[in-house]
């Protein structure tokens, strides 16, 4: 969804026109925006909460040439999504109430890749798994593999 067709389901929901609906959307981005400025949390009961998190300084590289370069520290912004939120997600499709499946598209769910190591060098070295078990990385590079059904 677009913020242009969220402007447009406040105005159908509320019966409002168009500009009344686009100053509440942007009243409600811009309090966000704002409060998560001045470092304080945006939580929203039943749907989840806007917090920032502190990113210590560390050393990237260039992808171009490679060269090391000293990333600053920073805080960037993140969302957690709520239990009710959550809970509408874990639901079996055909019962979670309100869910429109036409448009979705089934995909079977993934499964781990199992990498080989190069000769010569131990299992855990470099490689390691997502939480989830899904994806492997190795070298920096990750990969995905979809479970055939």
């Amino acid at each position: 969804m677009t913020k242009a067709e969220l402007v447009e389901e406040v105005a159908r929901a509320a019966e409002l026109n168009k500009r009344d609906a686009e100053v509440i959307v942007e009243t409600v981005f811009d309090s966000i925006i704002s409060t998560l400025h001045k470092g304080e949390k945006v939580e929203l009961r039943g749907f989840g909460s806007f917090r920032t998190r502190e990113r210590g300084p560390r050393r990237g590289r260039n992808p171009k040439t490679g060269e090391p370069v000293d990333v600053p520290a920073k805080r960037v912004p993140y969302f957690k999504p709520g239990k009710e939120l959550k809970e509408y997600f874990t639901d079996e499709p055909e019962t979670a109430e309100g869910t429109d499946h036409e448009d979705s598209v089934a995909t079977a769910p993934l499964e781990p890749v199992q990498i080989a190591e190069p000769s010569g060098s131990s299992p855990e070295a470099g490689s390691e798994a997502a939480v989830d078990g899904v994806a492997s990385e190795t070298s920096g590079h990750s990969t995905y593999e979809r479970q055939s059904e």
